[in-house]
C-alpha cells in the first residue's frame, strides 16, 4: 500500500508523508513567490515556517539560496536542507467526541467529521502532526484495538481524507481486522460517497477507469496522466442536476471499487467536474454569480434576480464528498451488515444555499 492519505484504503502500517528534499516548478508555477510556491507544495506547512527556512537558507534555488520574494519562472530545482527532524509520531488516547452507529466486541462504524485526520501524520507542529486524530478519540473510547496496522493506526482497517466525511469501519481485534482486510483487498465491500462537482456531465451514469499516480511536480496531488499508475475504478450516477445563479453542479452518487489516494477527487477532476471546494483538484476556492448573459435561459443584459439575502460569495472549507453508505460481510459471523449515513448539516446548507438561486 502507498503511503498517503486515502480516499478509501485498507490501512497496512504503511510510512507517513515527509517532507521532499527536491522540488521543480511547473511552467504553471511562473510569477509566483518562492515561499507561496513552498507553501502550495509542501505538505501540511505553513508560510510563516516557509519563510523561517529561506530565511536561514535552507531552501535553494538551482543551488543558490533563495529570498521569499523571488518570483519563479518555471522549470527551477527547489531544494531543501538540513531541515529539522520531525518530532515522532504517537498515538495519543484523547477525550474527543466520536459518533458511533454500531459497536460489538469484534468491530465499530463511526462517522468521521471532516477536517480529521484518521492518524498522526504531516505537520508543522508536534499538536498538527499527533492531537485530534480519530485514533486518539479511538484509543480513549474503546481502549484496547487490533494492532495489524501498527503502533500509529491501532484499528484502521481502512481511511478516509482529512477533509471527507462519513463511515470508517474499525478492527477491535486482529482477527477481524485480518478478515475485513481481506474483504477490502478482494473488493468485496461496497462504499458509495455523495459528491457536489462543478458543472453537468454528459452521460448520466458511467464509469472513470483511469489508473493514479503521484504527480511528480506537485508531490501533494495525484493525477491520471502519468503512465505506470496504478488501476483505479470509479462508477458515478447522477442524481439531481443544479442550474443556479452561481453555474451548473451536479450531485452524484460515485461506487469506487478501489481505493487510491484521493481517487474520487482526482478521478473527477481528470473528466473536467472537480469536487465542490476541492481547491487541489481545480476547484474554485469562492464561487461568485455568473453573469446573466451566461446563465441559460437569460437575455444578454438582463438583470440576475439573486435574492438580496443571498451571498454574493459561496465558499466551502471543505471538500464537498461523504462517505455516505458501506456495506461487508461480519468479519465473525458472516452476518450482511450496511450502513448508510446523511450528508452532514455543513454540506446540506451549502447545498440548500446553492438550490436558493436554482432556474428550475
Amino acid at each position: 500500500m502507498s503511503s498517503s492519505d486515502k480516499e478509501d484504503t485498507p490501512g497496512y502500517g504503511s510510512p507517513v508523508a515527509e517532507f521532499p528534499a527536491s522540488l521543480i516548478a511547473s511552467p504553471e508555477d511562473c510569477g509566483k513567490r518562492l515561499d507561496q510556491f513552498l507553501v502550495a507544495h509542501v505538505p501540511d506547512i505553513s508560510r510563516a515556517r516557509v519563510q523561517q527556512w529561506i530565511a536561514q537558507q535552507k531552501v535553494l534555488v538551482n543551488g543558490t539560496p533563495g529570498k521569499s520574494s523571488l518570483r519563479l519562472r518555471g522549470g527551477e530545482q527547489i531544494t531543501l536542507i538540513d531541515l529539522p527532524a520531525p518530532d515522532p509520531l504517537r498515538a495519543i488516547a484523547e477525550d474527543i467526541p466520536l459518533k458511533v452507529i454500531y459497536e460489538d466486541e469484534d468491530l465499530a462504524v463511526i462517522e468521521k467529521p471532516a477536517g480529521m485526520m484518521v492518524h498522526a501524520g504531516a505537520g508543522a507542529t508536534d499538536s498538527d502532526r499527533n492531537r485530534g486524530t480519530v485514533v486518539n478519540a479511538l484509543l480513549h473510547r474503546f481502549g484496547a484495538l487490533s494492532t495489524v496496522s501498527g503502533v500509529l493506526r491501532p484499528g484502521i482497517v481502512h481511511r478516509l481524507d482529512r477533509n471527507t466525511s462519513g463511515l470508517l469501519v474499525v478492527a477491535k481485534n486482529d482477527r477481524a481486522h485480518r478478515k475485513l482486510a481481506a474483504q477490502f483487498a478482494r473488493r468485496q465491500v461496497r462504499k458509495t460517497y455523495i459528491a457536489l462537482v462543478h458543472g453537468w456531465l454528459k452521460r448520466s451514469q458511467g464509469s472513470i477507469k483511469s489508473a493514479i499516480s503521484r504527480d511528480l511536480l506537485r508531490r501533494t496531488r495525484m493525477t491520471t496522466r502519468r503512465a505506470g499508475g496504478r488501476e483505479a475504478v470509479s462508477h458515478y450516477r447522477v442524481v439531481e442536476q443544479i442550474d443556479s445563479d452561481y453555474g451548473r453542479f451536479s450531485l452524484l452518487e460515485v461506487a469506487i471499487e478501489t481505493g487510491r489516494t484521493h481517487q474520487i477527487r482526482v478521478h473527477l477532476s481528470s473528466i473536467g467536474h472537480p469536487v465542490v471546494g476541492d481547491t487541489l483538484y481545480g476547484a474554485a476556492g469562492n464561487i461568485t454569480p455568473e453573469p446573466a448573459h451566461r446563465q441559460p435561459g437569460r437575455r444578454r443584459g438582463a438583470r440576475t434576480p439573486t435574492a438580496p439575502s443571498t451571498p454574493a460569495v459561496l465558499s466551502l472549507p471543505r471538500h464537498f464528498l461523504h462517505a455516505a453508505q458501506i456495506a461487508f460481510q461480519h468479519p465473525h459471523t458472516g452476518q450482511a451488515l450496511a450502513f448508510s449515513s446523511p450528508i452532514p448539516e455543513e454540506l446540506a446548507e451549502f447545498l440548500a444555499r446553492l438550490k436558493e438561486t436554482s432556474h428550475k
